[in-house]
């Protein structure tokens, strides 16, 4: 592992509110749990206006999971769709997408700046460094900004610990996968510090040409000044590569013959980011905190998705791309928490500066497509092979300087007892100046909005609580996106490149009403929220027949739903966990084509493809008396059917799997084994096809039955 350059910086990180109150709660009564993430500074479950989550310690610890998404799907609302290797897309009150309407943040600061999303992203973080994970569903532009549309999701780190901890372990399936991860830490007088790293390598797996291999290091550093102030330094670097295996047709996934149609396809990423926080408590009611930080990125691939083929124009012949997208970030926000006696007034207010230059190309590949016997017309692919490339007939070549601005503010206060109401807004200011250097333009374009939210909690009861709110969220679009060459132009078609210069940024307005309800002793505990969120001008992807995208703005779209998660602790043997989502995504003004030769115009009324009305994941853990430090647990994840194209013609059933874990303490060493995908059921994460009469569809493979084990050593000098 490259070594890592510590860059001394002046001012610190949101991590402070989050590490100085993060806690493993462990009890069932949810209106107790502390949360960062929706209020940016700490604040209980029943007094945040919002649909959040906490995924404790102590689920993530139990999980042992060699994928971030075995843990985030714990969450009601939330599914995290597997793509291989730790690649992903999300759905949270949205379809299972790619698009830039999620935000997410290693320790309250977001991991990409605005305009460079990458649904990607979390394949840099390093499961072994996590102490919780929170989950806000619904927007929360109002204080973060672009992208906290569908939902955000903040990665909580490990704070050193006051006594010395030392960890290591293995883990290994039945596919080649096996990892080998360490983490420690102590506090020694005013300095406290906290490592962690992983190494994950998979070879020959059950999916031909799927190698990866993952090195992450992560590391932090307390300086405690005085009692009331702290510097803190945090650092991650992280290094993947992976084979793109890609998706497979309709008879090799009901055959279970998962071979890849190509063998050079792949994924890379170098990522630096470090920060330093000073953070100051002036009194007990008043806070402050700034941060500088420094992002160093570098993602290069030869993308399985990016093969163009048509089974009826020229089927023996294909084209691919290779490109590469680099950026830094330059940046420093700073916040400040003020308290008043006057009706318990809380106000957080805060400002952000952010610069990232980033380059980005793209050039073209031909490929001979291999194709298998089969009627004319409606053959497939055996495999792709390259034929020659073209790092002169570029598809995106550009430079680009981003420069992002904002400020936020919000106030919450008691106007009468048991009355709690929120109100806050941002304004964000995204400019990007840049050079294109396929049609020889430069330029700049100015992103900037408003946004705000309302919210009220009333806690009538100790065991209930209610809550509703209005926010905004807005998402512009992506750059890669603007720069990038219309299908049909560019290239080496001869056609002079067309851009997508003039996309609107979306924009998103959600209502939600929601609450909890606790029982037993709060053994029992129950919580809901119901969402109607409309979007303008949202960024959608058009897959057209020979697999390439085509980027559209709908006019209008409808998102609705419910989600409801349950907890009932009978004794301290049993746990059941219950969590699901219904919801639907529609069209409402979106127009598909203005050509009046084309059958299908619009598709206002049409429910959205990748969009199950039913998902859910629950869970049974059983802690026998009989065996102390043995835990058990039984999980079900449930995928509802959804539409494969946006016509809606054709739906995927979905699927019902169970996994199995297992895990015993003895002393100081822990062995544990996991079974995923109990049943060794045939299903497919996502399924696609494009708008065309007899279109075939493609299938991103589940994995088959797969046993995980693992041994872990754990060290503590804990008094």
């Amino acid at each position: 592992m490259k070594k890592i350059y510590f860059t001394l910086l002046i001012i610190g990180q949101c991590v402070f509110a989050q590490n100085k109150t993060e806690q493993d709660t462990t009890k069932s009564h949810e209106l107790e749990n502390v949360f960062v993430t929706a209020n940016r500074t700490a604040t209980l479950r029943k007094e945040t206006p919002v649909a959040i989550s906490k995924l404790t310690a102590k689920t993530i610890n139990e999980a042992k999971a060699t994928a971030v998404y075995e843990i985030i799907n714990k969450t009601p609302g939330v599914l995290m769709i597997n793509l291989g290797n730790e690649q992903h897309m999300m759905s949270i009150r949205q379809p299972m997408t790619t698009n830039a309407y999620y935000l997410y943040l290693e320790d309250g600061l977001p991991i990409r700046p605005m305009g460079i999303f990458n649904h990607n992203a979390l394949l840099e973080i390093n499961q072994y460094n996590l102490q919780s994970i929170e989950v806000v569903k619904g927007p929360v532009s109002s204080l973060y900004g672009p992208e906290a549309v569908g939902g955000t999701i903040n990665l909580i780190s490990i704070k050193p610990p006051v006594d010395p901890e030392f960890k290591f372990g293995i883990q290994a399936d039945n596919y080649g996968y096996r990892r080998f991860q360490a983490a420690g830490g102590a506090t020694i007088g005013k300095v406290g510090f906290h490592i962690a790293g992983i190494s994950s390598l998979q070879e020959n797996g059950w999916m031909t040409y799927s190698d990866y291999n993952k090195d992450n290091l992560n590391a932090r550093i307390d300086y405690n000044i005085s009692p009331s102030t702290r510097l803190i330094s945090n650092t991650m670097y992280g290094k993947y590569y992976s084979d793109m295996s890609g998706t497979v047709n309709e008879e090799a996934f009901n055959n279970r013959t998962y071979k890849s149609t190509s063998d050079f396809t792949y994924r890379k990423s170098d990522a630096l980011r470090t920060r330093l926080t000073l953070e100051h408590d002036w009194n007990e009611n008043s806070s402050s905190y700034i941060t500088a930080y420094l992002r160093d990125n570098k993602l290069g691939q030869n993308p399985s998705y990016g093969i163009k083929w048509s089974p009826t124009v020229n089927p023996t012949k294909a084209t691919g791309e290779v490109n590469s997208n680099n950026f830094k970030s330059y940046g420093a926000i700073g916040q400040h928490t003020q308290k008043f006696d006057f009706l318990n007034t809380k106000i957080v207010a805060g400002a952000l500066y952010d610069y990232s230059p980033v380059t980005y190309w793209s050039y073209v590949i031909d490929l001979k497509a291999n194709l298998n016997p089969g009627e004319p017309g409606k053959q497939t692919v055996d495999s792709y092979q390259i034929i020659a490339e073209h790092p002169d007939s570029k598809l995106s070549d550009y430079t680009a300087d981003i420069f992002n601005t904002a400020g936020y503010a919000q106030i919450s206060f008691n106007p009468i007892e048991k009355l709690v109401i929120t109100v806050g807004g941002r304004y964000d200011n995204m400019k990007v100046n840049y050079d294109n250097a396929i049609d020889l333009s430069t330029g700049s374009k100015v992103y900037d909005k408003a946004t705000f939210k309302a919210g009220a909690n009333y806690n009538p009861f100790e065991f209930a609580g209610f809550y509703g709110n209005y926010s905004q969220g807005f998402a512009p679009p992506g750059i890669t996106s603007i720069f990038r060459a219309k299908p049909g132009t560019g290239g080496t078609t001869g056609v002079p490149a067309e851009f997508y210069y003039n996309l609107k940024p979306a924009d998103f307005d959600n209502y939600e009403i929601g609450g909890w309800l606790s029982f037993l002793e709060n053994k029992l505990n129950f919580d809901y929220a119901f969402y109607y969120m409309e979007g303008k001008n949202e960024l959608l992807n058009i897959k057209l027949p020979d697999n390439s995208t085509d980027y559209r703005s709908a006019g209008e779209t409808r998102h609705k739903g419910i989600e409801f998660g349950a907890s009932y602790k009978p004794s301290k043997q049993f746990n059941i966990r219950l969590g699901g989502t219904y919801a639907q995504h529609t069209y409402i003004d979106f127009k598909l084509s203005d050509k009046p030769s084309d059958p299908i115009q619009d598709l206002n009324g049409k429910e959205m493809p990748s969009a199950p009305k039913w998902s859910g994941n629950s869970e049974v853990s059983y802690y026998p008396n009989w065996l102390p430090n043995l835990r058990t647990s039984l999980e079900w994840q449930l995928v509802g059917s959804y539409y494969q194209d946006q016509i809606n013609t054709v739906k995927y059933d979905g699927y019902n799997i169970f996994n199995a874990r297992i895990g015993y303490q003895w002393k100081k060493i822990e062995v544990y084994g996991n079974v995923l995908n109990l049943t060794d059921k045939l299903y497919a994460y996502n399924v696609s096809r494009t708008n065309v009469a007899n279109a075939q569809p493609t299938y991103t493979a589940a994995a088959p039955r797969t046993f995980v084990f693992g041994i872990q050593y754990n060290f503590s000098l804990k008094k």
